[in-house]
């Protein structure tokens, strides 16, 4: 891959007395989706979390845009224009909807701030956004509260994101709102590394794969590649990507 977006080279982190990412070897592409295949455990969100400067890796090199980003601060990293949702989702349970996508819009002090057009654009992706915009986003259902920590991230352009299992627990027919608003979302360019469980859900969107094992990336290609090789799929993750269609 010639200059990509992002590159981790031999990128290792411990938590603790714990070694969880042992050389991780990752490119993402600028303006693709790039989808984080593994079992629970293989170093997925350890790898979010270390873009992100959340935790600090201890050997090897984040790089973005051509620049070594592992010793920024997390704020220094975010202003590069990298979001981050994570698993728990990361919103404010007490403040309104409103308020939840006021404090994102980092240059904005009042809603009015916000850009107006593309607030328009997410309700778009997000009805339900618009229709609970008053109302404490603790009291959002599941599906809800998922599509505002995608919402939150993406209410400023962003040049990166990083999402991490956004169809954890949804029913069926959010996952598919959910689905039709990600391949919206990548006609504007914008890149994304999605950590995903639902294979389905991954295979529709993914330009490329990357899967974990261990604290490594034992391999990458095309998401295309390993949806029509089911041999390769039971290899990789012991199972089958058309048994989740």
């Amino acid at each position: 891959m010639t200059n990509p977006l992002l590159k981790l080279d031999g990128v290792h982190t411990h938590i603790g007395a714990y070694h969880i990412l042992q050389g991780v070897d990752l490119q993402v592409a600028h303006g693709e989706m790039t989808v984080l295949l593994g079992r629970n455990g293989a170093g997925k969100t350890t790898t979010l979390r270390t873009i992100m400067g959340l935790w600090n890796a201890s050997r090897g090199a984040v790089t973005f845009e051509g620049a070594d980003i592992s010793a920024l601060a997390t704020p220094d990293i975010a202003r590069r224009g990298i979001a981050y949702v994570p698993e728990n989702m990361g919103i404010f349970a007490d403040l309104t909807v409103r308020e939840n996508m006021t404090l994102a819009a980092r240059g904005a002090r009042r809603v009015e701030e916000v850009d107006a057009a593309r607030l328009e654009w997410i309700f778009g992706l997000f009805p339900a956004l618009k229709k609970f915009w008053q109302h404490p986003a603790g009291l959002l259902s599941g599906g809800q509260k998922q599509m505002l920590a995608v919402a939150r991230a993406i209410v400023e352009p962003r040049k990166l994101l990083l999402i991490d299992e956004p169809s954890k627990g949804l029913a069926p027919a959010i996952i598919q709102n959910m689905i039709a608003a990600f391949r919206e979302l990548k006609q504007t360019d914008t890149t994304i590394l999605l950590v995903e469980q639902n294979f389905n859900f991954a295979r529709q969107l993914g330009d490329q794969v990357a899967v974990m094992d261990n604290g490594r990336v034992v391999h990458a290609g095309p998401m295309a590649a390993l949806a029509e090789d089911e041999k390769l799929q039971q290899d990789l993750l012991g199972l089958s990507l058309g048994a989740h269609q």
